[in-house]
């Protein structure tokens, strides 16, 4: 299994360390707006408003003035200058609906004008109460009284409906020479609703945001988790390369140790191999005295043997000696080949039966501690392919091996087999083995990197996966067929020149 799948928690952990920041960000930016602006918003304009009424009233105030100068002047008399400002202020309106107004009460209090409240006009009001009991009007009289103007809150009808009651808060001011208190008010609201409306924008502006903000955190996160995975991969490939070099370096150590082997023993099999037929040339020279000497002593025994037994034996293992001379000189000659480096050239031709014959030599002495029942069928006629023997044969032997570990006890058997594919352009290569077999998950991670069932023998798992690497160099296949408890196919697809 591959390190990149060793990792799951360090690719679904990664997004945490952008997603953290961002949902922090994003709650300070909407508790700022929510918690300090909103509400500094709205202190700012309530007190615009107190602003505004204030110098609304004040200009009412200037009306009533200009009224009493005239008074003064004897332009108008006193009365009819307080009737033409009572009716100059009962008809001034302002406001988004022009519908707030200003009223005007005496130190009594009495209501001397209101636009609204036509019903307290004339009345002592010293004894009205707004619903929450304040006695409104005898404040707005001591505030006169203390300040000359200033601020008052209280509950009123909203405008001329007297059955909506709503805070308000107005600004009064006394005017001396007649005695009255003229006053505006605003209502609250009018400024909640202000708010309120803020508020819904802002809202929708935030989730504007936070969406956007979103969407490029997706975009961040899903590219960061990208470039994760693709270091994560690159670092798994880097450990894969690392292995292999090694288990390369590894095998080209054991090639050079095979080699000096190879050496060593080549001078004593040289050695048999000269000297068996000089043993044989002197044995058949010594054979016509011997036949003479056995004849005059037919009863002679030499080694608990007689001289007939003795003679065919002798024979027998002159003729040994030299086959088995032979036979180790030619494994040290494909061991010597097999060791010598071949390069990375993957132009020469190559026979195929000669990398399976080659291969079954060198394995055989590990093939027949599993089992005797191995057998080669060898296709004719095959055509050459292009390559490097040397990788081919690697393969081949590493199937083998592993042909012969997966056997249980001697009566399983292995087969190998060469032949031409039906549409004659490849050249299939096969290796099969009754042994137990292999599961279907686990067929499917054959040529994974580090994938073995062996790993308490010492098995590492690259084999496969080198052995896959290098038929894909020579532009072919290798697949596993294989159902459990029937045995394992490998099977090598190359193609043909």
């Amino acid at each position: 299994m591959s390190d990149l799948n060793k990792n799951p928690i360090t690719i679904q952990a990664f997004p945490v360390r952008i997603i953290i920041p961002v949902a922090l960000t994003l709650i300070l930016f909407i508790l700022t707006i929510f918690l300090l602006i909103i509400p500094l918003l709205e202190k700012n304009m309530m007190d615009g408003k107190r602003e505004t009424i204030m110098h609304l009233t004040e200009t009412a105030w200037s009306t009533l003035s200009l009224y009493h100068e005239q008074a003064c002047l004897g332009i108008l008399s006193e009365g009819a200058a307080k009737e033409n400002a009572i009716r100059h202020l009962s008809q001034l309106r302002y406001g988004p609906d022009l519908k707030d107004y200003f009223w005007i009460n005496d130190m009594g209090p009495v209501m001397i004008m209101h636009p609204y409240r036509p019903d307290l006009v004339g009345r002592d009001i010293a004894g009205f109460e707004d619903p929450a009991g304040k006695h409104l009007f005898v404040e707005v009289v001591n505030m006169a009284k203390e300040n000359k103007a200033g601020f008052v809150d209280y509950l009123w009808q909203w405008q001329e409906d007297s059955a909506r009651i709503v805070p308000k808060i107005s600004y009064v001011k006394i005017f001396q020479p007649w005695g009255w208190i003229i006053g505006t008010g605003i209502y609250v609201e009018d400024v909640r609703a202000e708010i309120l409306a803020i508020t819904h924008k802002l809202t929708w502006a935030c989730l504007g945001i936070m969406g956007i903000v979103l969407l490029l955190s997706a975009y961040i996160i899903w590219a960061a988790a990208g470039a994760e995975k693709e270091r994560l991969r690159a670092m798994a490939q880097s450990r894969l390369r690392e292995k292999q070099l090694i288990q390369a370096d590894k095998m080209s150590s054991l090639g050079i140790l095979v080699a000096g082997v190879a050496h060593e023993i080549n001078n004593p099999a040289t050695s048999l191999m000269l000297n068996a037929p000089n043993l044989k040339k002197a044995w058949d020279a010594f054979l016509p005295v011997l036949d003479t000497c056995y004849a005059d002593e037919p009863g002679a025994r030499v080694c608990n043997m007689s001289y007939p037994e003795l003679r065919k034996r002798i024979e027998l293992m002159l003729l040994a000696i030299q086959d088995g001379s032979a036979r180790i000189k030619g494994i040290i000659s494909e061991l010597k080949d097999f060791s010598r480096p071949t390069g990375a050239r993957m132009d020469h031709e190559i026979d195929v039966n000669q990398v399976v014959k080659k291969s079954m030599d060198l394995t055989f002495a590990i093939l027949k501690k599993s089992t005797p029942l191995v057998s080669v069928a060898y296709g004719e006629d095959l055509p050459c392919i292009r390559g490097n023997f040397g990788k081919l044969q690697q393969v081949m032997i590493n199937l083998l091996v592993n042909a012969g570990q997966a056997l249980e006890h001697s009566k399983q058997s292995i087969h190998v087999l060469t032949r031409l594919g039906d549409q004659k352009n490849f050249i299939t290569i096969e290796v099969t083995d009754t042994g137990p077999g292999v599961t279907r998950e686990d067929l499917k991670k054959m040529k994974d990197p580090f994938f073995t069932t062996r790993r308490d023998e010492g098995g590492t798992g690259l084999g496969l996966s080198i052995s896959g690497k290098i038929v894909s160099d020579h532009k072919g296949i290798l697949e596993f067929s294989s159902s459990s408890g029937q045995g394992l196919t490998a099977r090598i697809l190359l193609p043909c020149r």
